[in-house]
Order: C-alpha cells, then sequence, then structure tokens
C-alpha cells in the first residue's frame, strides 16, 4: 500500500551566533589561459557557515558558485590560481597538503554534486562505494559493518528495497534515487558541513522535493551546516537561513532569506526576483527579464560588472566596482550588498518597482483576432514500442507503452500546457503529432484535417502550418550555417527565392527581438537566450498558426527565461498564434497557458482551463506536483505543506491493475478497503468536474489529502 508522506513546513530559524564552522575570507580563483587574458572566475568572495545553517548561494550561470565550493572541496585542478583563506574550525584547508585534506573530505567535509551519474563510479555498486567512505574514514569497521550502515544509509534517504538496491549499479538507478545516493554518501561519516551543488537541477519537481526533504532530514540527523548552490530561488525560498547572491564572481548581497527576497538592496538580486513566474501570481502579471548577458570573466569592465545591465547605473558605477557594505544597520547577520545606490533602495528614495518595471502587455489593438475553432485535435493516441532482448535473435520480452489513449484539444490562439514528470509521455506525443502520419492508434487532426487521410503534397503544405522549438536551439540548428541561413531553412525547403528569404531574415530577426545585422555571425556567437530566439524565428518563418514548444526554456537562466516567455506571449497576441508547450516547471506553465494536461504513464489524468486545475485540483497526481512546486517567498513557503510521492514513476513496460498511478497515490493510501478495491479494478477514465476533466475514482474526494497533510504537519 502506498504510504502518504507529508513533507515539514520550514521553520524560521534564529540567527546562528558564535565561531563560524567554516570560514571564507577574500577568497579568489583565477584560471591562466594560453594565449589570452585569465579568466577570474572567482574574485575576492568571504562568508561564513555556523553549526547547523542552511546558506543558499545563488546566481546565473557562470557566476562563480561551483567554482567556489570546489575550491573550498580542495577539488579545482592545479592550474587554478587559489588566494584569499578558507578556515574550517579554525584550520587553514589551503595550507593542507592532499593527504592531510582527503582525511577531511567525506568525514568532517561532504559534497553532493550536480550530476551524481558522473561522480559515482560505474563499476562499484552503490552500496560498496558508501561502504568505502566508511571505512576510509574508520579503518576498524569490518566490510559486514560497512555494508550493513550503507544499507541503513540508504533507507535513511527513502530508497526502497535498500538491501537489494545496495547491489546494484549507478546505471541501474534513475536519476533522482541517484542523487538520494550521493546524499546517503555524504553524510556516512556524519559531516560538519555539506556543500549540495545543484543538487535538484534537470530533476522533475516532485523528485526534487524529495531530495530536499532528504537534505534537510541529513541536516537533522547529523547536525551538519549545508551550503546549497543553486539557480532555482523557490528551492533557497523553502530551505536556507541565508543567502548570498553572486554575479561576474563576487558576492552582491548576503543577509537572511525573508531580507534579501523581501527587502532586496541590489538592483541584480531585485531583478532576479523579478523575472521568476510565481505560481500564486504567473499569468496576472508580465515578467522582468533582465536583459544583456553578464560580462566576461577574461574581460570585465571597469566599474561595476552589472552596471551594463542595470536600470538604475548612474556614471559613477562605471568608474569603481562598489564594496560590499551594510545599508541597513541592526540588521544580525548583517544584510550588505554591493552598489553604491543600495542606500537609496534602503531607505525607499528609489523604489524596487522602478528599478526594475514590469513590462506593458501588448496593447489591445495590435492583438490579432482569433476563432474558437479547434486547430489541433487528438483523439485516443497510442504509440507503443516493442521491448527487445538480444542483439543476434532479438525476441520481444515486453512493450513499452509510452502513449497510452491520450485525447486533447488545442483551440486557436490558445496556449496548451502539457505537463507531467519525465517519462510520462508527453515529448512522445508531440513528436506523433509532428510526424503526421497514421497513429498506431486513435486520431489526429491538424487545422481541421486527419493526417491519416493526407497525400503526400497535402502532407508537405500542411507541415508550413504546424512547426517546432526544440529544447536544445544548439543541438537543434546546423552550427555551420550563419543564422541567416538557418531561420530561411525551411523556406529552402519549400522553394522559395533567395530574395524573398532575404526579406524575411531581416523581419524575423525584428520580430523576435534580434538586431538583422547579426544574420552573417554563426551559431556559436550568441548566448543560450539569443539561440532560442533564432529557433523561435525559424519556426516562425513559414507564417505557421500552430506552434509546439518542447521545453523551450527549461536549459536557460531565470533572467533569460523570463524575456522568451514575454516573446512568446507577445508573438501569440500579435499573429494569434496556437502554442502547445510541453514543460515540468508548473510555475512557467501557468504564466504562458491558458489550458493545461497533466500526464503520468502516458494518460492525460486531468485536464483544463489552467486557474480551474490550478486552483482546484482534484487528481491527487496533479496535487503533488503542484504541492512540490517551490514558490519563491519564504513567508509562504514556510507556511505550506508537502504531499511527497514515494518512489519515482514506475517504467511504461510494468504492468498495473486498475489505476496506473495507486502505486504511488497519497489518496490511496486513505481509503477503505472498498474504495481500494476500485482503484485496483478499473483505470479510471476522464470525467467532467467542474470545468475541468479527471480521471481518478475519488475525485470528489481528493480534499482528504489535504485536510490529513495539515493535520500532520501539526
Amino acid at each position: 500500500m502506498a504510504e502518504f508522506q507529508v513533507g515539514r513546513k520550514a521553520a524560521a530559524r534564529t540567527p546562528v551566533v558564535g565561531a563560524p564552522l567554516l570560514s571564507v575570507r577574500d577568497l579568489s580563483v583565477t584560471f591562466p589561459q594560453r594565449g589570452g587574458d585569465p579568466v577570474r572566475a572567482v574574485r575576492g568572495i568571504s562568508y561564513d557557515v555556523h553549526a547547523g545553517e542552511f546558506l543558499g548561494i545563488v546566481g546565473e550561470s557562470g557566476s562563480g558558485k561551483s567554482v567556489s565550493s570546489l575550491a573550498v572541496m580542495g577539488l579545482l585542478p592545479s592550474s587554478a590560481e587559489i588566494t584569499g583563506a578558507i578556515e574550517f574550525e579554525g584550520r587553514s584547508l589551503l595550507g593542507m597538503g592532499d593527504n592531510e585534506l582527503s582525511r577531511i573530505r567525506g568525514a568532517e567535509l561532504a559534497m553532493v554534486f550536480q550530476d551524481p551519474l558522473s561522480a559515482l563510479t560505474p563499476v562499484y555498486s552503490v552500496g560498496d562505494q558508501i561502504s568505502e567512505g566508511l571505512r576510509l574514514h574508520d579503518s576498524s569497521l569490518s566490510v559486514q559493518a560497512a555494508h550493513a550502515r550503507a544499507v541503513e544509509l540508504l533507507k535513511i534517504v527513502g530508497i526502497p528495497d535498500a538491501e537489494r538496491r545496495a547491489r546494484a549499479f549507478p546505471h541501474e538507478f534513475s536519476g533522482g534515487m541517484r542523487q538520494r545516493a550521493m546524499i546517503a554518501m555524504a553524510i556516512a561519516n556524519d559531516p560538519k558541513v555539506i556543500i549540495a551543488d545543484e543538487p535538484t537541477t534537470a530533476l522533475d519537481v516532485t523528485i526534487q522535493a524529495q531530495i530536499l526533504e532528504v537534505l534537510e532530514t541529513a541536516r537533522e540527523i547529523t547536525g551538519s551546516a549545508v551550503v546549497l548552490i543553486t539557480h532555482d530561488l523557490g528551492v533557497v525560498a523553502g530551505h536556507a537561513d541565508r543567502v548570498g547572491v553572486m554575479y561576474a564572481g563576487k558576492l552582491v548581497e548576503l543577509g537572511t532569506t525573508d531580507e534579501v527576497f523581501h527587502e532586496p538592496h541590489m538592483p541584480y538580486t531585485i531583478g532576479l526576483l523579478r523575472s521568476v513566474p510565481n505560481m500564486l501570481t504567473a499569468g496576472t502579471q508580465r515578467l522582468v527579464p533582465l536583459e544583456g548577458r553578464p560580462p566576461s570573466l577574461s574581460a570585465l569592465p571597469r566599474g561595476c560588472p552589472f552596471a551594463p545591465r542595470c536600470p538604475v547605473a548612474i556614471d559613477a558605477c562605471r568608474d569603481i566596482e562598489p564594496e560590499l557594505l551594510e545599508h541597513d544597520p541592526g540588521s544580525v547577520p548583517p544584510h550588505v550588498s554591493a552598489c553604491i545606490r543600495a542606500g537609496e533602495i534602503a531607505r525607499g528614495e528609489l523604489s524596487r518597482a522602478e528599478v526594475f518595471p514590469r513590462p506593458e502587455p501588448l496593447p489591445q489593438e495590435e492583438r490579432a483576432q482569433t476563432t474558437d475553432a479547434p486547430v489541433v485535435r487528438v483523439t485516443d493516441l497510442v504509440r507503443h514500442f516493442p521491448l527487445m532482448k538480444g542483439s543476434i535473435f532479438p525476441r520481444r520480452i515486453g512493450t513499452v507503452r509510452a502513449v497510452d489513449g491520450v485525447s486533447f484539444t488545442l483551440q486557436a490562439g490558445r496556449t496548451l500546457g502539457l505537463v507531467g514528470e519525465s517519462g510520462c509521455g508527453k515529448t512522445t506525443t508531440i513528436l506523433e503529432i509532428m510526424e503526421m502520419v497514421a497513429p498506431q492508434g486513435g486520431k489526429i487532426e491538424i487545422s481541421g484535417k486527419d493526417v491519416d487521410q493526407l497525400g503526400k503534397g497535402a502532407r508537405h503544405a500542411l507541415r508550413e502550418d504546424i512547426q517546432i522549438v526544440f529544447q536544445d536551439p544548439m543541438g537543434a540548428i546546423d552550427p555551420r550555417l550563419p543564422i541567416g541561413e538557418v531561420i530561411t531553412e525551411p523556406l529552402w525547403v519549400a522553394g522559395k527565392p533567395k530574395a524573398e528569404r532575404d526579406k524575411r531574415v531581416v523581419e524575423l530577426l525584428e520580430l523576435v527581438g534580434l538586431d538583422p545585422a547579426m544574420a552573417d555571425r554563426y551559431p556559436h556567437e550568441f548566448s543560450g537566450g539569443q539561440r532560442q530566439r533564432i529557433g523561435i524565428a525559424r519556426a516562425l518563418s513559414t507564417n505557421p498558426s500552430i506552434i509546439v514548444l518542447d521545453e523551450p526554456v527549461s536549459a536557460l537562466d531565470v533572467s533569460i527565461q523570463a524575456g522568451i516567455i514575454n516573446l512568446l506571449e507577445d508573438l501569440k497576441d500579435r499573429l494569434g498564434l496556437s502554442f502547445l508547450f510541453v514543460a515540468h516547471d508548473l510555475a512557467v506553465v501557468r504564466q504562458i497557458a491558458d489550458d493545461v494536461a497533466v500526464m503520468y504513464l502516458g494518460r492525460i489524468v486531468e485536464q483544463g482551463p489552467i486557474a480551474e486545475v490550478f486552483n482546484e485540483p482534484r487528481h491527487p497526481y496533479t496535487k503533488a506536483l503542484i504541492s512540490a512546486a517551490p514558490i519563491p517567498d519564504p513567508r509562504i513557503e514556510r507556511a505550506r505543506t508537502r504531499i511527497l510521492l514515494q518512489g519515482d514513476l514506475p517504467s511504461p513496460t510494468q504492468e498495473i491493475s486498475g489505476c496506473r498511478f495507486r502505486t504511488r497515490c497519497p489518496l490511496y493510501a486513505l481509503l477503505d478497503d472498498a474504495s481500494q478495491q476500485v482503484c485496483r479494478g478499473s483505470d479510471p477514465e476522464l470525467t467532467r468536474h467542474g470545468r475541468a476533466s479527471v480521471a481518478c475514482h475519488h475525485a470528489d474526494r481528493s480534499a482528504l489529502m489535504d485536510q490529513v497533510a495539515l493535520d500532520r504537519a501539526g
């Protein structure tokens, strides 16, 4: 029977005083470059970490977060030039030799890496790797005792069937389980400080919630301090006591979580916070993009590195780089920021809303008129793949039910969000639509035409009406072509003359906010956000009415993500486009979508208008997804209770009788035997509940989960 697990409420903690466990002073890391200027990855950062404290360090990619943590652990390459001081319990780590440092690493200082598959050794079982860490730091421990402890640690971090899993190899674990195994290894010797470097990157929101719960449990069990490095402000809001914000290799703001989130003094912090979609307000107001990109760390500009992107920069900002100063006397610990106008912001003379004002929506007169006609209709779509074994004499041993009876409608001028965990069938569904051939089962209609009935010419013509934007723009475009040719490639395929293609390039680059003079540049000369704009321009080249977007912002920093989301919203309104938007970030989906469909193991379990589904979710899976999504507001996060799903998404090859969600369903655990028998007996169909449709036998009893969660959270 599935267990109903509730995540703890984050408590506001009393600031810690006394001698710090870890003290970093004026730390700088420089990487020499052959034939070029050195890269100053970290430039004089200072911070303290006290016993039991949870410190979050945030910032855009390339700001120096990970490099600073690797310097603390002594894991940087020998070519790195490190200056400053790193002291752990009064001992200087920078002056230690490798052997001496190895005795501290893993025992007193531990690290959870961003990519556990690269950090774990593929040829040893997970249990043996945890045992090895135990015996390295305690030679008196027997092999049997170390194995028993490894199994116990895997149980603590929530890995089911720990005895069997301890004998498994890393490739046999899912991403979430590998990350939990890394945490088990990190806490094995009861360290005093755990550094977690982007531990939830690329994980589904449900698995992310489990990982963060495990980190909190580890902190309570070992009494250790945690340094969490992340780009996700929502994660920091719910767990950190203090937050440090990094930009261009330096700390630009440091203070308690409440102060930094509610009263930021640094314009960069203000911009970051206003660029993040909030589950509670998404869709009601525009996001604030941070225009431009971070400076090169090998050629920093004079003065404040953020000045070229700062809307309130003055001449003095371009002369001198400001130091971290306190602008809020009396705050304990001190709230410091590096901005010459921070005092004006702290005193209210310069409003935070004025620093980064929200863009205005597109005027009504510039919006295209659309009808309510369906432009994509999918009915009972099925896509199964054979599971084969053997290379010489292959035989079928099972079936992968990637898409197993999906139905939805996309209306003209609207955005339908398709959400769910990785492996639930979202991408397979959109690829089936884009392939435009007779489906294995069911029916696909695009612009009123059944793709099964199309001839070659009609199918070729229809392809111009539906285009796709991929998750990885660099992987989807030819790096050997200048972007002008990349963008007009669909027109070249359609046989359009060169003069028409050249004219269209100028129109498209202006439409997506890029300079037409860039048409002769190559893809590697652009940033990630600019490359995604190029991908959008290419999708628009044939004047389609439908655009499929497959995780278009998941690989982007939040500051760049905001600009892409705003661009997509403007394009939809101006051109009357219809979007099929695939994502796992629920806040992004709520920001951009009009309707939403929630997928689980190849089926849609809930769908309807976005406000209806997000404000009153009725399916237990939808409730768990929304509950797990972090909100970038520490006061709200502390008041929330989370409904945690147990385990990972089952394999689509697995035969599950009855409701396919019942093996992880929090509501199932609360039902009586007769009601559970209904769940075991049949897989529910989508049934109307209000304006939404829900595939749950007991959708009208889903409020029971909320009440139990409140009771248990206490």
